[in-house]
């Protein structure tokens, strides 16, 4: 199946062809749930470097690496060791390993119990310079595409904008180990849907990305090296009462001696501030789309709702 179906787009054009740009983009996401960002801005370098860092921490004996799990955290924060996270339902664990990098906060914030502080690992001194710059790299992005999004859906360009400026949002550097076995039931990551406002994944060039199209069909999504792969997740899905939706996707294992390599993947997952009260926007509700949603629920709460049934809570 060709991916070219799943569509790409410029973000420059934002600020050049803006009417035009944000139609197309809100029409990509109300059909797919999921589109190609490229002209982003984000430096290669950037990418390549955190990649190498990330890349040498995973490296790293099983004692080291365990050393930055925190029992009892949920995963916010450090090392999730190989073979915990499930997906909703799911009957074996995904096959893969990561890191958790959240936003810096000051200790003393309104937010500070919600989002502890982060932990960096002393053997790798490049992981937090670039963690933190492709953190920042990628929050910014997500901001803008978040511009295009509220434009699409008649709300200000800014709507978001104090509304995650002190959002909960990941940046997870994952690591699927090499499969080495042909009768291995798992996936490494199961058919899921992401919790989130929206998702920007940097390095989806491996292939693997597979999308769930309307018609049930798994479609895949292997974007060019240059390009962001940018999807809906549940928090705008519900806000939009299901115009922008989340769609199902998973990671599948490749065939023959591709299995034998390791995938490196690093999304960013950008959520809205822990107290954002997640209510269906009136301008979605219509006779033919009643509110799914009549209960609202605050971003934090929803989110160690999902934690919970995806066994890191």
């Amino acid at each position: 199946m060709n991916s070219a179906r799943i569509p790409t787009f410029d973000i420059s054009r934002f600020d050049t062809d803006r009417d035009a740009f944000v139609k197309e983009l809100g029409d990509a996401y109300r059909q797919w749930g999921f589109a190609g960002i490229r002209n982003h801005g984000i430096s290669p370098e950037l990418i390549d470097d955190s990649y190498k860092a990330f890349q040498s921490f995973f490296a790293l004996p099983e004692e080291a690496k365990k050393q930055y799990h925190i029992p009892g955290g949920g995963g916010a924060r450090g090392y999730t060791p190989f073979g915990v996270e499930t997906a909703k339902g799911a009957k074996y664990s995904d096959l893969k390993e990561f890191w958790h990098i959240g936003r810096d906060i000051p200790r003393d914030s309104k937010y500070a119990d919600d989002m502890p502080a982060n932990v960096w690992p002393a053997e790798v001194p490049a992981f937090e310079e670039k963690g933190r710059a492709l953190y920042a790299a990628l929050d910014t992005l997500g901001s803008k595409v978040l511009s295009a999004l509220a434009l699409y859906m008649n709300l200000p360009e800014h709507y978001f904008q104090d509304k995650t400026n002190f959002g909960n949002s990941i940046l997870r550097p994952i690591h699927y180990p090499p499969i080495t076995t042909d009768d291995i039931p798992n996936v490494r990551a199961g058919a899921h849907e992401d919790i989130n406002l929206i998702t920007l994944l940097v390095g989806a060039s491996a292939a693997g990305l597979e999308v769930k199209s309307h018609d049930g069909e798994w479609v895949p999504f292997t974007a060019e090296a240059d390009t962001i792969v940018v999807n809906i997740g549940d928090m705008l899905q519900r806000l939009t009462n299901h115009v922008l939706p989340s769609t199902t996707h998973r990671v599948v294992n490749p065939q023959g001696e591709a299995a034998r390599r390791p995938r490196y993947s690093t999304p960013f997952f950008l959520h809205p501030n822990p107290d954002f009260l997640i209510d269906v926007l009136p301008s979605t509700i219509t006779p033919d789309n009643p509110s799914r949603y009549p209960e609202p629920i605050t971003a934090q709460g929803y989110l160690e709702e999902r934690l919970r049934e995806i066994k890191l809570k």
